[in-house]
């Protein structure tokens, strides 16, 4: 059992270290996301700076990181305990990954792949927040950001499991400390912290 334990968090981390939106940016503009607009590797970026359907490419794939990491521990039949530290690493691998020099994104995504399959009943509450946040705040990531809120109260009122409780609020600090920098300079470019967190429209980007 050790072995798959130990199996199960490197093949985790490889597979958030697969840097996708990296990968699209090089082939789709010969660019490097991290180089341009937000300077994320993630989706939203490629959202901005390559394209739509590449932004939408990659979200699917980073989702699915989070996805197949917690699949893979589940289907080795690791416990439970082990199955959320494969999602912790997954997201862990996609900040701090080992092709990129562990130069890479926040992780939002990954968290959400990890978290959905986790708690499938969460992902019509989750799609419903964000889209209301959405309509207010006209700011993508923030909503996403916001959304991930309903994961404890579903994890206590559908899956009565304390444990999946606990376990958003762990596995959001890495997207969370990751993302502090760039609230500093959405900040510092805005002029105030309205303008930060309540967007004139979908290409408002700071």
């Amino acid at each position: 059992m050790a072995g798959f334990i130990v199996l199960s968090v490197f093949c985790a981390y490889v597979i958030g270290s697969v840097p996708t939106a990296y990968i699209m940016g090089r082939l789709r503009k010969g660019v490097d996301v991290r180089l341009v607009g937000s300077r994320n590797m993630g989706a939203m970026n490629v959202f901005y700076k390559v394209g739509f359907w590449e932004g939408v490419l990659v979200l699917a794939v980073d989702i699915g990181k989070g996805v197949g990491a917690v699949a893979l521990a589940h289907a080795l039949g690791v416990a439970e305990i082990y199955q959320l530290l494969a999602g912790l690493v997954v997201v862990l691998g996609h900040a701090f990954p080992i092709f990129l020099k562990f130069r890479g994104g926040k992780g939002g995504a990954t968290s959400i792949g990890v978290l959905i399959y986790l708690m499938p009943w969460a992902a019509l509450w989750y799609l419903g927040f964000f889209g209301i946040m959405l309509l207010v705040t006209r700011f993508p990531t923030l909503s996403y950001s916001a959304a991930f809120i309903c994961f404890p109260f579903v994890a206590w009122l559908v899956y009565d499991n304390y444990s999946l409780v606990a376990f958003p609020f762990v596995l959001l600090l890495v997207p969370t400390i990751k993302y502090i920098p760039r609230l500093q300079e959405m900040r510092a470019k805005s002029g105030d912290w309205r303008h930060v967190f309540l967007r004139r429209g979908l290409k408002d980007r700071l």
